[in-house]
Order: structure tokens, then sequence, then C-alpha cells
């Protein structure tokens, strides 16, 4: 049986990358959501809102109690899973017709940004790893829960919100594409997937704005641009399923079957990919992307079971401290 203390530093040995659970599972409900399966879809809200819940409990613990440790993560990309992890949890409650807690999630993670981001890009590296994609995982995840709310709420000024994020979201993907490690293909642990599931995030998110400026929608000023829209989230989704292939191939060349924390980052994108292919064949009208989505639905469930197993047995075979396992070793998360 375990002790308390050893619980506590179990607890304590957390790290921001832990933030991809709640991601990951968040994603998967809305992804089931979309798919019309509704059950399975609620039976993951309820764990996406226990993982959320311990995660937040450990961000304001260090905030309050351990703020060095606190600051020196908050300048890893990381930290960002903080504001993604609320947003795409907001977005599922939004759905669910949860239309206050939602918007309370959405100020959280609008007050979130300016305080990490920032903080992120000022440390990044000259060669960044799949997770520095994170800044724009958080900022589209803005646009993304903005749009949601504006839509169900017909609030047009939210929609300039989430337009307002989703433009410098694409210019972040951009700037860090530009400094992304490609031997990451070969070697990363997991967190390379972001790479994709960045722009899979921002076709969701585009796909926000093209109901929205469809003729009979809320962002009336926005209709002469709809085709641009549409065309443009087109092209995101596209340019994501061209990455999933590339992440597959390499997964396939270079197999990496251990677990690693980092590894719920590969379940995220996976997750983010079908919700886009399904909103995208819903906003743009493209069968052939819900087709997509449908058939990638599963897989990615099964994703998530399969790093569920490799977590619990992580956490099993983490000891007492002083036991150091080496880097991607059951029983150690990497330090970011």
């Amino acid at each position: 049986m375990t002790s308390p203390a050893a619980a506590r530093r179990w607890w304590s040995g957390r790290t921001p990358a832990a933030g991809g659970a709640a991601m990951a599972t968040a994603i998967i409900s809305v992804a089931l959501r979309l798919a019309g399966q509704d059950a399975a879809s609620a039976v993951f809200l309820v764990a996406a809102i226990v993982v959320w819940l311990l995660l937040a409990a450990l961000f304001a613990d260090r905030l309050l109690l351990d703020r060095r440790t606190w600051k020196a993560q908050a300048e890893t990309p990381a930290a960002l899973t903080a504001i993604a992890a609320t947003t795409v949890l907001g977005t599922r409650l939004s759905l669910q017709g949860r239309q206050g807690t939602a918007a309370a999630l959405l100020i959280l993670s609008a007050v979130l940004w300016p305080v990490l981001l920032p903080s992120v890009v000022r440390h990044w590296a000259a060669r960044l790893p799949g997770a520095g994609f994170l800044v724009c995982v958080a900022t589209q995840g803005l646009a993304v829960l903005a749009g949601t709310l504006a839509l169900a709420q017909r609030q047009s000024w939210l929609l300039w919100v989430a337009l307002a994020c989703f433009v410098p979201g694409l210019l972040l993907y951009a700037a860090v594409l530009a400094r992304f490690d490609l031997r990451q293909l070969r070697t990363g642990s997991g967190d390379q997937w972001v790479a994709g599931g960045a722009l899979a995030i921002s076709a969701l998110a585009g796909t926000k704005l093209v109901t929205a400026s469809a003729a009979h929608g809320p962002l009336r000023w926005a209709v002469p641009a709809h085709g641009t829209l549409r065309t443009l989230t087109l092209v995101l989704l596209v340019l994501d399923l061209c990455w999933f292939a590339v992440l597959l191939a390499c997964e396939v060349r270079w197999p990496r079957p251990h677990y690693d924390v980092r590894r719920w980052s590969t379940v995220f994108p996976v997750g983010m990919t079908v919700a886009a292919c399904l909103a995208v064949a819903a906003a743009a009208e493209v069968p052939a992307a819900g087709t997509a989505g449908r058939v990638l639905l599963w897989p990615a469930v099964a994703l998530w079971a399969f790093v569920l197993v490799g977590a619990v047995r992580s956490a099993r075979a983490e000891r007492g401290p002083g036991q150091n396992a080496g880097a991607g070793t059951p029983g150690r998360e990497p330090r970011d």
C-alpha cells in the first residue's frame, strides 16, 4: 500500500506535461459528441473534468506554495497545456449546454494566456520540440471556445475574439515551424505530434468562423470572406492530415513503444484531427472529411486507452525518492 508520504512525492513530481492527459481526454469527449456517441462522450467528459480538477489543484498548489518551481515550469512550452486543456474542456461543456461554466473557463484561459505565453516565448531555444507548437494550440483553443460560445449564444462580439485569436495562432504556428527540430520525427517521445495537432485545432477554429460567416450566420460583416475562410479551413485540415501521415510513418519506421507522459500529446492531436474532420464536414459541407473523422474515431479512443494503461503502469512502477529512471523509461516524466 502506498504511504501518504510516497503519494505526496508522486504528486509533487508531476510536470506541466501531465496537462496533456486533460487535453487528450477532453478532445476525445468532443470528438465522440460530434460523432453522435453521446453516452461514450459523457463518460470521457466526467473523466476530463476529474483530471482537469486534479491538475488545476496542482497548478494552484505550486503557484501559492512553491512559487520558484511554478516560475521555472511556466517558462516551458508544456505550461501552455493549462490553457489548452481549459479551452477544450470549456468547448465540450458548451456543447453540453453549460454555457455559464464554459464562459468562466474562457475567462480563466484568457487570463492565463498573457501570463504564460510571453514567458514561454521569451525562453524559446534555437531548436524546438513538438511541445513548442502549444503556443499555437493554446491561442487557437481560445478561438475555438470563443467561437463555440458565440454560436451557442449568438454573441457576435465573441466572434471578433475568435478571429483575433485565429490569425495570431496561425502566425505563431509559422514561427514555431521555422524552429522545429525535425529530428524529433525520429526521436520524439510523443509531443512531435503536436506539429499536426496545432493545425487540426486551427481548422476546428476555422469551422466556427465559417459557420458564423455563412449567409444565415451571425457574423454578417464577414459574409464576403466566407469563401476565403472555408478554403483556408480546408487547407489547414489537409495539411493536418499530411502531418498525420508523416508522423504515423515515422512511428512505424522508428518505433517508440515505451510509455512517456508526452504520449498524451500524441493522443490529443489524433483526437483533435477527428474533431476537426467532423466539424469541417458539417461547416464546409465536405462529406469526405466526415468519413475520415469516423474512420479515425475509434482508433483514437483505443490510443487513449493504450496510453492510459501505460500511465497506470508507470505510476505503479514509481518508488520512493532517489529512483532515477532514464529518460523515456517507465516511472519518470520529462523535466521539460
